[in-house]
């Protein structure tokens, strides 16, 4: 064999090894965006999964279940396309599906959660988080062209009331802890710090709870108020007291 052939027959080798590798790394990297891909979708899903299963927490509207739930159907109708052969997501798409159906046509505001007012800080933080993870997600879905503007608008307006009514009422409570240990100076200071938060809103809500917040403050003024009168009385007391001993006619012996 001549030696040109040889170093023909060489090359095209070579010329073959690097063209299966560069197409082997090729289809691993597709593979690996691929899963990268998926791993997003069912990062969302699992959030957002989660969220829905806080509904018990918060009054959810009929508006942000639906979001939350063509949020979870788009990332499966997503997944779908990115992966054809899992055929795993083509009955959890149609179950999504109805899940929005049945929303849409049953649901009623007599099965929203009732508000209930936080019992410890810890809870109120945790109602707080949750609150600001729905409304990042309906902002998210509002710029995606997936949550209708007018709808967004009033979940938006919606969700901050719940925010501002979490605050308000764990402001109440943290001041009737305070008064009961007679800590009245703190009291006074989250009263005021409330009332500072109303002071820009004019719904009913915050119009009670302004008028309640300013009760409350009104009575530690009075509490405090009645206690230094009765310390300046017992210390007029004393100083009579001290008088009558001074003046006191001197007994003879």
């Amino acid at each position: 064999m001549s030696i040109p052939l040889m170093i023909g027959l060489i090359s095209l080798l070579l010329v073959l090894v690097i063209g299966y590798n560069v197409i082997v790394q090729y289809r691993q990297r597709l593979e690996s965006a691929k899963h990268q891909e998926l791993a997003k979708f069912i990062a969302t899903i699992d959030a957002t999964e989660e969220l829905i299963g806080n509904a018990h927490h918060l009054p959810y509207s009929k508006e942000l279940l639906v979001c939350l739930n063509q949020r979870v159907l788009h990332s499966l109708e997503s997944m779908s396309e990115t992966d054809p052969s899992d055929k795993s997501l083509p009955p959890r798409i149609r179950n999504v599906r109805d899940q929005i159906r049945q929303l849409q046509e049953n649901y009623s505001n007599a099965d929203v959660t009732p508000f209930k007012v936080p019992s410890t800080d810890k809870q109120a933080i945790g109602m707080l988080q949750l609150v600001k993870r729905l409304k990042t997600v309906i902002r998210n879905e509002h710029s995606k062209g997936r949550f209708p503007t007018q709808a967004f608008v009033a979940e938006n307006a919606r969700l901050e009331g719940i925010q501002l009514r979490i605050n308000i009422e764990n402001v109440i409570k943290r001041a009737n802890d305070a008064k009961a240990k007679r800590q009245l100076g703190t009291a006074k200071q989250l009263l005021k710090k409330g009332i500072d938060v109303l002071a820009s809103k004019n719904d009913n809500y915050a119009n009670q709870a302004r008028e309640k917040l300013q009760g409350m403050l009104l009575d530690i003024d009075d509490s405090q108020n009645q206690s230094h009168e009765q310390e300046r009385q017992q210390m007029i007391d004393r100083e009579q007291d001290d008088l009558d001993v001074l003046f006191q006619p001197k007994r003879k012996w």
